[in-house]
């Protein structure tokens, strides 16, 4: 933007960069993602050869590719790159639908309170935001988060330029 202005997508995009960076050495590269993948499913109580961990494995393999391929020749991305990269990297909806099936523990199809915390943890975000936003992407008030309103809130984090918007809290309040 010549302007000046700031882009609210790759502020979002940043602040992913940087809990995705689970070793924090400044870059993001697939052991984030095995470390990412290993903390859901420690948390969640899933193992390894469970049908979930693979579709997990699969769907963050495939984002992994998608974004490298933006980025061709690197192994890790720096944050510019990854901002970079999830800006021009196709879109899917494996990764959530992926997730949203390890967090859903019970099998209702719909997140409770306390499995978002496990997912919140995970990205390390604090027990006191994990409520807040839980509250937030409850967009009908019933006490859980369904399949549609976490797919949804996913895909907008993505997309929406809001950066209060339930979407935008995901991985907590985004500082300007």
């Amino acid at each position: 933007m010549t302007d000046g202005a700031v882009d609210p997508i790759a502020v979002k995009l940043g602040h992913l960069f940087e809990a995705s960076d689970t070793d924090r050495d400044g870059s993001v590269d697939w052991s984030d993602y095995e470390r990412l993948i290993s903390r859901y499913l420690d948390g969640y109580g899933i193992g390894a050869e469970d049908p979930r961990a693979h579709a997990l494995r699969a769907a963050y393999q495939t984002y992994w590719s998608e974004l490298l391929r933006q980025v061709d020749g690197v192994d890790r991305l720096s944050k510019e790159q990854f901002v970079v990269a999830n800006q021009a990297a196709r879109a899917t909806e494996a990764v959530p639908q992926a997730i949203f099936d390890v967090m859903d523990t019970d099998g209702d199809d719909a997140i409770s309170k306390p499995e978002y915390k496990v997912f919140l943890e995970a990205w390390g975000v604090s027990d006191l935001e994990a409520l807040n936003v839980f509250l937030e992407l409850d967009t009908d008030d019933d006490g859980r988060i369904s399949r549609g309103e976490f797919i949804g809130a996913m895909r907008d984090f993505f997309t929406s330029p809001e950066l209060d918007s339930p979407a935008s809290l995901f991985f907590g309040h985004i500082e300007r």
